[in-house]
């Protein structure tokens, strides 16, 4: 048996995002939000599903922390939702809404499980997105208000912020390809959002050390490997100008503080509207860096390997291959001055049932965690700074477009109860964590 043995301080965490656990939707006087809108529009969400209720975690956060410290976490990374404190995104605070995430703050800390807060995991106030959205540059400045004001809040326990979580996520899944909110199709407009949030990110990062010096900040992107699938020189070009044109355009402004020439190349006229001084606020030095990583793209000359005989996939048809996360920490790591990292996303949806002994027994998703968790400790000893790990997600939860389709919990949640029954995987990870160390 192998055994990997993590650094004593390294970060044991689960995350969730406020539209896919919160419900709650309209509770306490909170605002309508991009994705109340979206899931509420007929046809855009598998089976009609909608965030309303999602897991009540609003209302069952403490039965929520119960099973987090039950599990061991050391962190619990969550997003705020935009418009529940502030409802339509500027002017009138909600008291009610500002309470709710007190009480969720002060729940953790009294649980020893530090807080991870994510100021925009993609529940932007209606409000906004009537006025452009992501496409109005006032945006980004409101956004940075948005974001001392949380500070001034919760800044005296909160020490560790990101501003966005998936930016290119937002971008392109929102606003070019349309499959998420706000539903927009249209390429122009997706590169000026990307480049809004990146104004944005910059602007609150400089919001945040203004209203405590001493926070850590950072951003999480979404990054996928892109791999060829021989040894030939073609399919090295071929995945290289994927990753190059795919994975590169938040990268490259935020740690080499210019736009890649490829998008530039790729993009044309299409490219956004940049402004003096904009890349240098968008490039300030950051604390920490979030990757979410499930999978790969493989890549041959003629484009991208669909299926990959013999590999193994999730219900999202996602390929299972662990080794190209730590392929990915080395090369990010070598090819950016990198601040410290932290898996902040890594997970997998299967078909989990309930036996008949009750219990939920997940040995896929069970497997995957551990063969992921080993690549990063081999990552580490590759001589990445990684301080900790969270994986997605603490409870099955709204997966998007999806619906309630997939299943990605540690956690199983009974939609129609509401009740909570920890899976084999989560007992696992209650281990991992308890010994610090994975065995093999």
């Amino acid at each position: 048996m192998n055994t990997y043995s993590f650094p004593p301080k390294f970060l044991w965490g689960a995350a969730t995002a406020a539209y896919q656990v919160e419900g709650g939707w309209d509770a306490d006087g909170k605002g309508e939000s991009i994705w109340d809108r979206f899931s509420h529009t007929p046809g855009k969400i598998t089976n009609g599903d909608t965030g309303d209720v999602a897991c009540d975690h609003y209302h069952r956060y403490e039965e929520d922390i119960a099973l987090m410290r039950q599990l061991g976490l050391k962190a619990y990374r969550f997003s705020v939702s935009w418009p529940r404190v502030l409802p339509h995104g500027r002017g009138r605070i909600n008291p009610q809404g500002l309470d709710f995430y007190d009480r969720l703050v002060d729940s953790l800390c009294a649980a020893n499980i530090e807080p991870f807060l994510t100021l925009y995991h993609w529940d932007l106030p209606q409000t906004f997105q009537d006025e452009g959205g992501w496409t109005n540059r006032n945006l980004s400045y409101a956004f940075a208000d948005y974001a001392a004001l949380m500070v001034k809040r919760f800044g005296d326990r909160v020490k560790n912020w990101t501003t966005f979580n998936e930016p290119g996520v937002v971008a392109f899944a929102g606003n070019h390809w349309g499959g998420h909110a706000p539903g927009i199709q249209n390429q122009k407009a997706a590169y000026q959002v990307a480049h809004h949030l990146m104004l944005a990110h910059g602007l609150a990062t400089q919001a945040i050390r203004g209203a405590d010096p001493s926070a850590k900040v950072g951003i999480v992107l979404n990054l996928w490997p892109a791999e060829p699938e021989t040894h030939s020189p073609e399919d090295a070009v071929a995945a290289q100008s994927t990753w190059d044109q795919q994975e590169t355009l938040f990268l490259d402004p935020i740690f080499k503080g210019h736009y890649p020439l490829s998008v530039y190349n790729t993009v044309g006229d299409d490219m956004p509207a940049i402004h003096d001084g904009d890349l240098a606020l968008i490039s300030q030095k950051l604390d920490f860096l979030g990757i979410n990583y499930y999978s790969r793209h493989l890549v041959n000359a003629g484009g991208r390997v669909e299926r990959v005989p013999g590999a193994e996939y999730t219900e999202m048809g996602w390929e299972v291959h662990a080794p190209a996360m730590r392929r990915l920490l080395v090369q990010i790591s070598r090819e950016y001055d990198l601040p410290p990292l932290y898996i902040t996303e890594n997970g997998a949806a299967f078909a989990d049932e309930v036996s008949a002994d009750g219990q939920v027994h997940d040995p896929r998703r069970l497997d995957y965690l551990k063969q992921h968790f080993i690549q990063a400790r081999l990552a580490m000893q590759d001589g990445v700074d990684l301080r900790g790990y969270f994986v997605w997600s603490l409870l099955d939860n709204f997966e998007w477009s999806h619906g309630f389709t997939k299943r990605f919990g540690l956690i199983r949640v009974d939609y129609d109860t509401l009740q909570r029954t920890v899976k084999d995987s989560g007992k696992w990870y209650a281990e991992v964590i308890r010994k610090n160390q994975v065995e093999e």
